[in-house]
This record gives C-alpha cells, sequence and structure tokens, in this order.
C-alpha cells in the first residue's frame, strides 16, 4: 500500500475550495457586464427609433408627422426599423411609444424602454431627442419652438 499514486483528500479540497473562490468573484461581474450590454443596446435601440423617426418627419411625414413603431417598420416608408424592435421588444427591453398610434402619425412621440428587473435602468426619448434614464414618469409634452417637445424627466 506504501506504493499507492496520488492525490489526498486534503489536497482536492483545497482545489475544489479555490475554485469556489474564483467563480465567487468571477460571477458577479458576469452578471454586472451582462446588464451593462443590455442597457447599452436598449439606448443604441432608443438612438435607432430617433434616427428613423427623423428621416420618417423629413420624408413621408411632410417635416411635421412622426409614426408609430409599426410604421417605421413598414416597406413602404423604406423599412427604417428592424421588424424585432417594431414588435416592440428587443434585448430584454419592451419598447412602448406614445403619440402616434399604429397608422395615425403625430407631430410629438415619446419611447419608453422598460425591462422586468429592477436592477436596471429603464430609458426614455421624446421628440426633442433627450435620452432620459432612470425610472420616470412621463407627465406631459411641452411645446418648444420649431415645433419640437420634450420630456419632463421625474426622476
Amino acid at each position: 500500500m506504501k506504493n499507492q499514486k496520488g492525490f489526498s483528500l486534503i489536497e482536492l479540497l483545497v482545489v475544489v475550495i479555490i475554485i469556489g473562490i474564483i467563480a465567487a468573484i468571477a460571477i458577479p461581474n458576469l452578471l454586472a457586464s451582462r446588464r451593462a450590454s443590455q442597457e447599452a443596446a436598449a439606448v443604441s435601440a432608443l438612438r435607432t427609433i430617433v434616427s428613423a423617426n427623423s428621416t420618417y418627419q423629413a420624408t413621408v411625414g411632410g417635416g411635421v408627422d412622426y409614426a408609430h413603431l409599426s410604421v417605421l417598420d413598414d416597406a413602404a416608408n423604406g423599412s427604417l426599423i428592424d421588424t424585432t424592435l417594431a414588435s416592440g421588444t428587443k434585448g430584454g427591453y419592451t419598447f412602448t411609444m406614445t403619440g402616434p398610434v399604429a397608422a395615425t402619425p403625430a407631430p410629438a412621440y415619446c419611447v419608453t424602454a422598460t425591462i422586468a428587473d429592477a436592477a436596471y435602468r429603464e430609458y426614455s426619448v421624446a421628440t426633442s431627442a433627450t435620452l432620459l434614464r432612470e425610472r420616470f414618469q412621463l407627465v406631459k409634452l411641452i411645446s418648444q419652438p420649431p415645433g419640437r417637445y420634450s420630456a419632463t424627466n421625474l426622476v
């Protein structure tokens, strides 16, 4: 029995403890990175909506009106956003638009990006293209010359 080779139980336990410590350090960082990437994707999607609505306003909207997400995806309007974003959900976020309703354009809009997880930030953007973050409530659209609107931020 003196010629047996291998690892002792203590050596194996030390290795398992070291792996556990490394996992305890790495997993929170991984989750934080995932959250940051989803938040960045939501901001990017809101910027895409703003750009698409600006293009819509300058072309089809006659310099006045903005369109709903479903209209921005329509091939007749140039498919300004992708189908996934037009459906209202992307990357875990739900995008809700107020102002234009389906096929009826409007002179102002506000898009909110919300997510069920409270650890994530929520975002909003209005006609003025001002990005608002954190939890807020859209109270009213305030007219600003020439025909621009902004959302009231209640952080």
